[in-house]
């Protein structure tokens, strides 16, 4: 089976997301420093630590066509401000998540989430001709639930005691999905969202 996952760019008027390279290292740990995101407990954001194993994981994870990571480029400053990512693609079922984002402190509620999260819906739904796209996050990443909720998406259930981190604490994780004939209404109102940002 061919590859489903290729390397793209995906452009908007005020982002640009391109595939992750090891050579975006610094970028990434200087975007995460703004608002030491790694001191998040409930999320997983890179810092000088764990930048290098970040980094890996998600090539080695693209290799085996399971993920896309991006960085997030702002176009107005070319500089790096964030990442995000397709991940457990499921080709078969034309299934794949939406994942692993974030954004330096400064960039966040900006509009930036949106345009990236409009971007990526299109590609998946538009190009790879998916038919759901999922979402998952921490049961106490509040900001991150409500964010997808935005988005459109609808909240498929929770996984409770889903996976154990580092420090030994079980994590329930929440599902949310968007469905392919949900999406020109997702769309009409992301865009909507967009533009109202520009305003």
């Amino acid at each position: 089976m061919d590859r489903w996952l290729s390397e793209t760019e995906l452009k908007g008027d005020l982002v640009t997301l391109i595939p992750m390279t090891r050579a975006h290292r610094d970028a990434m740990v200087e975007a995460a420093s703004d608002g030491k995101l790694w001191e998040l407990w409930y999320t997983a954001v890179p810092g000088e630590n764990t930048i290098d194993d970040y980094i890996d994981t998600a090539l080695e994870s693209y290799a085996a066509d399971k993920s896309l990571p991006f960085v997030v480029i702002e176009n107005s400053s070319q500089k790096l401000i964030g990442s995000s990512r397709y991940l457990n693609a499921e080709q078969q079922h034309r299934r794949l998540e939406i994942g692993n984002t974030w954004f330096k402190s400064s960039a966040q509620k900006s509009g930036v989430n949106t345009q990236c999260k409009l971007l990526m819906l299109g590609h998946a739904f538009e190009t790879l001709n998916s038919v759901c796209v999922e979402f998952r996050t921490h049961w106490h990443n509040h900001p991150s639930r409500s964010a997808i909720m935005r988005l459109g998406a609808k909240q498929d259930g929770v996984l409770r005691n889903h996976q154990i981190d580092a420090s030994g604490a079980h994590r329930d994780t929440v599902v949310f999905s968007i469905i392919e004939n949900e999406w020109q209404a997702v769309k009409q109102s992301l865009l909507y969202k967009s533009q109202r940002s520009k305003s």
